[in-house]
């Protein structure tokens, strides 16, 4: 029944009777509302980008049909003209609900609502009455409950009943960027604190169509013109066919390699120097690659939360975040405080608040309506000098706001305290972790578990950087908690019962990697044996050696040439560079998802491409980690991989256009020029090495899974993600048997294997 709603939504043209029954009930309303925001896509705040696909509302159907369904509904160029003034209008009034510390003057009422507060103030815009008395009085004498001046507004358009959700989606897919944004705020940050300005569905359509009534009152043109947008559109077949000419070049290269590999013999089963655990994302292939190359080390990849769901809170700001994949609930809050004593804690507090102090004053001072000349005239020389400085020496300038920010914060160590996790649960989290990665024997002594994160500066993009899985965060927190919980006496002790026995000799180390500059930062002020400490300082001489081995390879992607040296010093001075529009590829080029023993893809250039998830078919006989593997990492693998391809696409509609004309709004989205849609993609300069040059190859995600077919093939029909993504052809899986070790593909049925190179 829902896919023939939604069927019914995204493809049945509008009729030709226009007749309506005499009566539309409230609850047959309310699911028209709720129909009209299906092809809406969330979208994360800056202050913590999270990839999505954008046609999500449309992967319930064929990878084809919705192709063709993204062209009509979202890739329209040129609106109607009174489109054009109904969305400038909207946007000024999301703009003001929707900020979030940058306007100066705050919109008044907005604890209410969105459509309370704009019912309250509508009125008295005289751009949507202009000055006509009977449209401001129609305005001021709106309904009170937003539903109610929905109905009001589609009767006063004159829309037919059987055309209401369509034409509600094509006020949204005509402005999807707020859309988008409103979408996350009512669907997906529950797991954040209440918002003071609260808004819903009904609310976002409620002031989008009375603006509508005002403004356009012939408006129900616009499903003319989308009946003709759907006769012509002819762009959706061409991509299809490129996309897919793409994919079959390069899974042919790549099964081949994998397959020519399936017969190699797993290591020998004893303890390597070191073993260090990575996040899944693609920056970490080569990096582990590199690293592996210089010595007796053994890497895994696992989820860069590390399977651990917290909530973090900082006891120096008071600021909290979810650190982990948004398809999950944070369940524990971790407190991180400065590992020092109380008098360099409150220290480190005191420096904070002098520093929030400062930038607060300088801010309002710098907003307000007359001291900014003021500002001018007296900072002018001082910060004439310093943008000269970061532009013509960031790695000096960097150095000096350091030393700076020390002299009135001093620096500690964090510590993550897990005391609100229960014992039990650690010993789950445990277990869960070292069987998914299969490392449940010939521990090292020495196991670094190695968040990531970026160091950008002046770069709105910043946090699209960072680990996706930590909600995109750094990752550095989840590390510490996981080695904290595999360090506990008490969780060793259980998981001896459950068959893993660490030894007394091995100790888990927190690390974060930083994807701009290639540096591994080690979190080891608590490691005293001198044993330990001997391996951990090989392993940091040879982290460097791979970080200039990898960094000269990532610079030379970004068209630098030089010595191995000089491609670390210059992607370091690319991440302190306010004027960089590409501080790094980010995960651009991602193509694949591996999830097997690194012994499948130890030795193969894999280019940064595949996202490689540690799994051992061996260690898991019932599928239940393959299971949580597809149905978690795999599916966040799938957002990445379907942004990077959409926004590359079409930057415009799926993307954010370029960083060099962009404008930051309400701290939460950005926007080209001063009133356009929220942009709700990536940059131009994330996918593009030039604006008719792409970097990033779009095609669909590449799921590989070295284990028994027929296991695979059962996971997948028990689990409906999958069933939706692989049928539909978002993803296409391809399997290593290790019964006649050959390559398969899964046919869209999800029923039938067949060779994948026959």
């Amino acid at each position: 029944m829902q896919t023939q709603l939604k069927e019914k939504s995204y493809l049945e043209l509008c009729p030709a009777n226009d007749a309506r029954p005499p009566n539309v009930g409230p609850s047959r309303l309310r699911e028209a509302i709720e129909a009209s925001w299906t092809a809406i896509a969330p979208f994360w705040p800056l202050q913590n980008l999270v990839a999505v696909n954008p046609l999500q509302g449309l992967e319930d159907l064929p990878f084809e049909e919705a192709l063709f369904e993204a062209a009509v509904w979202f890739q329209q160029r040129d609106l109607p003209p009174s489109m054009d003034a109904v969305n400038r209008e909207t946007i000024k009034w999301c703009q003001a609900f929707f900020d979030e510390g940058q306007a100066t003057i705050t919109m008044p009422l907005r604890d209410r609502g969105l459509y309370q507060a704009w019912r309250v103030l509508a009125p008295h815009d005289r751009l949507l009455h202009g000055g006509d008395a009977a449209r401001r009085a129609w305005l001021a004498a709106l309904p009170p409950q937003p539903e109610a001046a929905i109905a009001e507004s589609l009767r006063k358009l004159d829309i037919p009943p059987a055309h209401q959700t369509r034409f509600m989606m094509l006020l949204l897919t005509t402005l999807p960027g707020w859309a988008a944004h409103i979408k996350y705020r009512t669907d997906w940050s529950a797991s954040e604190p209440v918002h003071p300005h609260p808004v819903t569905h009904a609310d976002y359509l409620a002031v989008r169509l009375a603006i509508t009534c005002a403004l356009w009152p012939e408006a129900r043109d616009l499903l003319g013109w989308h009946a003709r947008a759907r006769q012509t559109e002819q762009r959706a077949a061409g991509a299809h066919q490129a996309i897919a000419q793409a994919e079959l070049v390069y899974r042919e290269s790549l099964l081949r390699s994998l397959a020519g590999r399936a017969s190699i013999p797993a290591q020998h089963e004893r303890a390597p120097r070191a073993q260090l655990v990575f996040c899944i994302d693609v920056r970490s292939e080569p990096f582990r690659r590199a690293l592996e190359s210089c010595g007796d080390y053994e890497t895994f990849g696992f989820a860069g939360f590390f399977g651990v769901p917290v909530r973090v809170k900082d006891t120096v700001t008071g600021e909290s975040h979810a650190s982990c994949p948004v398809l999950l609930e944070p369940r524990h809050l971790v407190r991180e405080s400065p590992a020092c004593s109380p008098a360099g804690r409150e220290q480190v507090q005191a420096g904070h608040l002098r520093l929030d102090l400062a930038k607060r004053l300088y801010q309002s001072t710098k907003y307000t309506l007359s001291a900014p000349f003021a500002l001018v005239e007296a900072m002018g020389p001082v910060n004439g000098a310093w943008m000269a400085l970061r532009c013509l020496a960031p790695v000096w300038a960097e150095r000096l706001r350091d030393r700076i920010s020390g002299l009135v914060k001093p620096v500690a160590a964090v510590a993550s305290d897990i005391s609100a996790i229960p014992v039990p649960d650690r010993c789950d989290y445990a277990e869960t972790a070292l069987r998914t990665m299969g490392l449940t024997k010939s521990f090292a002594r020495l196991v670094l578990l190695c968040g990531h994160g970026s160091t950008t500066r002046n770069n709105a993009y910043a946090t699209s950087l960072d680990c996706g899985a930590c909600g995109g965060r750094h990752g550095a927190t989840n590390a510490r908690v996981l080695a904290a919980i595999l360090n506990d006496p008490w969780v060793r002790e259980d998981l001896i019962g459950r068959g893993i026995r660490i030894p007394g000799t091995t100790q888990f180390v927190a690390a974060e990697h930083d994807t701009t500059t290639d540096e591994v930062t080690v979190h080891a002020e608590s490691l005293t044996n001198p044993g330990l400490q001997q391996i951990l300082a090989q392993l940091r001489d040879d982290l460097e050696t791979a970080r200039a081995s990898n960094s000269q390879r990532r610079a030379a992607e970004l068209g630098f040439r030089g010595t191995q040296s000089d491609g670390a010093k210059h992607m370091f001075r690319r991440s302190r560079d306010w004027a960089q529009v590409r501080p790094e590829w980010g995960l651009a080029r991602n193509a694949a998802f591996i999830a097997a023993p690194r012994e499948l893809t130890r030795e193969l250039d894999l280019e940064g491409r595949a996202f490689l998830h540690s799994y051992d078919w061996r260690q898991d006989p019932e599928g239940t980690a393959l299971s949580l593997i597809l149905t978690a990492p795999m599916v966040v693998a799938q957002w990445i991989n379907a942004q990077y391809l959409f926004s590359t696409l079409d930057n415009v509609a799926f993307g954010s256009g370029s960083k060099v004309t962009k404008n930051i709004t309400g701290k939460v989205g950005v926007m080209q020029g001063n009133a356009s849609d929220l942009m709700h993609g990536l940059p131009l300069q994330s996918v593009c090495s030039g604006d008719g040059d792409p970097w990033h190859q779009p095609q669909r995600l590449l799921a590989i899974v070295r284990a028994p077919r027929d296991r695979v093939r059962d996971i997948v029909q028990r689990q409906p993600i999958l069933r939706k993504l692989l049928g539909n052809g978002w993803v296409s899986l391809a399997c290593i048997d290790p019964v006649d070790d050959q390559a398969w593909l899964l046919a869209r049925d999800l029923l039938s294997w067949q060779e994948a190179l026959a």
